[in-house]
């Protein structure tokens, strides 16, 4: 367990062998959702202490969606990106480097948000979880899937409230959909197509071959974290390291926590079986121009075997059959598709989901709601209640988990060209025997710095 004090060079390495002790230390149970046991607490009648990790970018709106609570502590590694937020909170202490913050300030901290990159969620989020602190990490959890399992395991063992920040999942769409699939609405489904309008940055690109002056405002070796020793370049951020494998996790990282959400919640989906990818592009540091990822999964209870499609950058879905000829299709959105009908949305977080065509919703009577509604479809409201002893989130890492291991579990298809089987219900470790070239996209190795 990280202890409060210790050298935070050694942190990296002390985190790793304890992560890797605790998936030791019990079955994971990846076959079912499981409500965690919580052992912290804060007063409902009291303000929670906040600190926050990564405070540009959507760190801003995660730091202003909390600020309602107390804040106790700021950090990022690029004071001009984070300036912005910086002076709206401006007695609140401000860090560079978030473990030490989480030292000095242990005592004083209840929950942590953490909006970095996706590379960093992992080492950020393990750490305030082990010291007993809730986390509302943004989407995806993490960056591997051995880390999505490390962190739900975590979760469980040290008690804490979790929330990824997929914040479509405390909407009034995704709600409806589970209810209007499981209402039987569109009958039996067993084909699902997802579809994004990312990349909106550059990927199918190589490293670049010249350094540019670091800025003045960033701790470069702080923002790379974990990730491996590289020169600076402008090319990197703000926003383009999604594309970067060592950073980010490509389109699919970056969006199916999103658009995957509503079919993956609805369909009671836990662990695809098998995973394929038909890639344009694409090399050892970039993510490709396009790809089609195709997801199998089981039948589940009375519900029978489905097959999930996921389309991005070059690659488009096929136009649904029951979409009028009139109508275009979007740039983002989902098909579930039935025996007795189709639902589409046309959203990145299923606003908006619809019988097709048109004409069905006329006649449509709507079942009864049946699932508890979030209170202002508030996701970070939503956390803070359940923090002070409330419902649990319902994107916690138990089921945040699954949808990003099954994300990430995409780009070991994309990056080893290869298809697998996964059996991912009953799977001790994190690897495929005989697989090798498999294995090496499903976990990474740990730069000390």
């Amino acid at each position: 367990m990280i202890k409060v004090g210790m050298d935070r060079r050694q942190f990296l390495v002390t985190a790793g062998v304890a992560a890797a002790g605790l998936a030791l230390s019990k079955a994971p149970v990846f076959g079912a959702r499981v409500e965690p046991k919580r052992k912290h607490f804060c007063a409902s009648d009291r303000k929670l202490r906040v600190a926050c990790v990564g405070c540009g970018g959507k760190g801003d709106s995660d730091v202003e969606s909390v600020s309602g609570e107390e804040l106790v502590g700021l950090c990022d590694v690029d004071w001009d990106r984070a300036k912005k937020t910086f002076e709206k909170h401006p007695n609140v202490p401000k860090f560079r480097d978030y473990r030490e913050m989480l030292e000095k300030l242990c005592d004083k901290i209840d929950a942590v948000t953490v909006s970095t990159p996706d590379h960093m969620h992992f080492p950020v989020a393990m750490m305030a979880m082990q010291m007993g602190k809730h986390v509302y990490v943004q989407k995806p959890i993490a960056h591997t899937v051995w880390e999505t399992r490390q962190m739900t395991e975590a979760a469980r063992e040290f008690g804490v409230v979790t929330q990824m920040g997929n914040q479509g999942h405390s909407h009034e769409g995704i709600r409806l959909v589970k209810e209007w699939i499981h209402a039987g609405v569109i009958g039996d489904v067993r084909e699902v197509h997802v579809w994004t309008n990312r990349p909106i940055w550059p990927q199918n690109i190589k490293r670049p071959a010249t350094e540019d002056p670091v800025p003045e405002t960033l701790k470069w070796d702080l923002w790379l974290g974990v990730a491996p020793k590289r020169p600076y370049n402008k090319c990197y951020l703000p926003f383009h390291w999604r594309g970067w494998w060592d950073f980010g996790c490509g389109a699919i990282g970056d969006m199916a926590c999103h658009t995957m959400d509503a079919s993956f919640w609805g369909l009671d989906l836990v662990a695809p079986i098998s995973v394929e990818a038909e890639v344009e592009g694409g090399n050892e540091e970039t993510a490709p121009a396009g790809s089609i990822i195709t997801y199998k999964f089981a039948a589940r209870g009375n519900m029978p075997p489905v097959t999930l499609k996921w389309y991005d950058g070059t690659k488009t879905a096929p136009r649904p059959r029951d979409l009028e000829a009139d109508r275009k299709m979007s740039k983002s959105g989902q098909v579930i598709v039935g025996d007795k009908g189709t639902i589409m949305d046309t959203t990145d977080y299923c606003d908006s989901p619809r019988l097709i065509p048109e004409s069905r919703m006329k006649d449509f009577k709507r079942p009864d709601k049946t699932i508890p509604r979030v209170p202002g479809a508030d996701p970070h409201k939503e956390w803070i209640r359940a923090c002070k002893g409330g419902p649990m989130c319902g994107s916690n890492f138990d089921y945040a988990g699954l949808l990003t291991e099954t994300a990430l579990l995409g780009n070991v298809a994309v990056r080893s060209r290869k298809k697998f089987l996964w059996d991912g219900m009953n799977r001790w470790g994190v690897n495929i025997a005989g697989q090798p070239e498999i294995n090496r996209y499903l976990r990474k190795s740990y730069r000390q710095y």
